[in-house]
């Protein structure tokens, strides 16, 4: 009975059991010990400005490799998967796509919680998930359906969850700094022991919003983890052609700040861990995560005009996020290379299923194209041009 029940459940049940399954297996197999958290070193040391760096010894569990390396294949499967849909001309206008950057997403998943909130800029498909969101609502939007996280008003630049204080997304560089801070503002106004982890990437670091907003988060002390992603390539322009001073953890003079290799989740994990205990003690902090992606600025960009191919590879070959975390594992024994294709498998699956399931969903109604706009219920008024005639309530 069990077996036939077992056969008819759907794809995505299946591919749950099994990773359940996978986990069991490999915490019997070995033992019993396995299951508690043990320390692994970091690849590269902190680098630290006015601030004393974290230990490289960071603690972890099997429990947590596992879900580091499912978490960020599915991370990673999505942004390929989205580049088909792109060149398949479903998926229209920006796509920032985030491939080779996914330990900076799952480390801070692993230090936050949920009363903290994040926000970040274009590049935000895989930052939604690690907040929460689904990969059917990430497709949903990408091919503007009615079942995407923005109801289809906002497309790859500007995914949204509220109710897991993920507040986008946003197109406008730089533009979401200061909406971090005040969301840190928030955080302190209601006394709530969270942050705001801000986001933003290296070619934003030169813009001035970023320390005009700097400069009232510290004089406030607000509870602010400032993230600079470098992946060393403003649009197609290398960092060192566009900005004298390329220690970005250090750009905040008054503010301190911490390099991190930002391919390692590890490594991000304890850096934000260690940021967000600094910044609800003392106010802002920056973290400048050292990164790469491996697709161009955006899908209008091959990404091979600026750089060489053999650095694509190399980063691939020596740094790539995945292939670090799936090293521990086998080096651990925490899974065989079978267990982690069976992974592999059903995240192609999982993928899979939630494109169809995007497909299938409707476009938007008409009337979406004018909700949302105006506050309704308030007795506000719109006039014409005469102030006279043409008059309405907005209901």
């Amino acid at each position: 009975m069990m077996a036939s029940y077992l056969a008819n459940l759907n794809h995505s049940k299946r591919s749950a059991y099994r990773c359940l399954y996978l986990l069991r297996r490999t915490f019997s197999s070995n033992s019993a010990n396995d299951s508690s958290p043990f320390n692994i070193e970091t690849t590269l040391p902190f680098t630290e400005y006015k601030c004393t760096a974290p230990s490289q010894s960071v603690e972890t569990s099997p429990a947590e490799l596992m879900s580091f390396y499912k978490d960020m294949s599915i991370m990673r499967r999505m942004e390929i998967t989205a580049d088909s849909l792109y060149k398949s001309r479903l998926v229209h206008g920006f796509c920032h796509l985030y491939d080779g950057q996914e330990a900076v997403s799952i480390g801070i998943k692993a230090a936050t919680t949920d009363i903290d909130c994040v926000i970040t800029a274009y590049r935000d498909h895989c930052i939604f998930l690690a907040r929460g969101g689904s990969l059917l609502e990430v497709f949903a939007e990408l091919m503007g359906r009615k079942d995407g996280c923005s109801k289809a008003k906002g497309g790859s630049m500007h995914l949204y969850k509220k109710e897991n204080r993920f507040y986008g997304g946003h197109g406008i560089v730089g533009a979401n700094i200061p909406l971090g801070c005040g969301l840190a503002f928030g955080l302190k106004y209601e006394k709530m022991e969270g942050v705001s982890v801000t986001l933003y990437g290296d070619g934003t670091a030169n813009q001035g919003q970023l320390y005009e907003a700097l400069n009232m988060a510290a004089l406030w002390n607000l509870p602010v983890v400032l993230v600079c992603e470098n992946n060393h390539y403003g649009m197609g322009t290398a960092e060192w052609r566009a900005t004298k001073s390329s220690a970005y953890y250090k750009r905040g003079d008054y503010v301190p700040g911490l390099k991190v290799d930002g391919m390692d989740a590890l490594a991000v994990k304890q850096a934000v861990k260690f940021g967000k205990d600094y910044a609800l003690k003392n106010g802002p902090i920056i973290l400048e995560m050292d990164t790469y992606r491996y697709h161009g600025h955006s899908m209008s960009d091959p990404g091979s005009t600026y750089r060489t191919r053999d650095e694509i590879t190399a980063f691939r070959q020596e740094r790539d996020p995945i292939d670090r975390v799936r090293k521990v594992i086998l080096e651990k024994k925490l899974a065989s290379p079978d267990d982690l294709k069976g992974i592999d498998k059903d995240v192609r699956q999982m993928v899979n299923d939630a494109v169809a399931q995007a497909k299938g969903s409707p476009p938007p109604h008409d009337s979406e194209l004018s909700a949302d706009v105006y506050c309704k219920g308030l007795g506000t008024e719109a006039f014409g041009v005469d102030r006279k005639q043409t008059k309405t309530i907005l209901q």
